[in-house]
């Protein structure tokens, strides 16, 4: 599974993208941010506040508890502003 980072949290992990291969048991997107979180300290600085954090599943925009199956990327970015 392809993971693309940006703007900070691209910054706090070091890196732009990534494929992973999964446990298991990471079967959601909040299973996938705490899986990440536990793979160094960049990861658990940058996903730190999972909250603030928002996530794409193929280019869709998701919630923390959307399923993972199947998924060919996961994008994660800041909250966007306006103006």
């Amino acid at each position: 599974m392809k993971l693309l980072y940006f703007a900070w949290i691209r910054e706090r992990t070091g890196r732009a993208e990534e494929d992973v291969e999964l446990p298991a048991d990471v079967t959601t997107l909040g299973d996938l941010v705490a899986w990440l979180r536990q793979r160094g300290e960049e990861f658990e600085h940058a996903f730190a506040d999972p909250a603030v954090v928002r996530a794409a599943i193929d280019r869709t925009h998701a919630p923390l508890t959307a399923p993972i199956a199947g998924a060919r990327e996961i994008a994660f970015f800041p909250p966007m502003t306006g103006g």
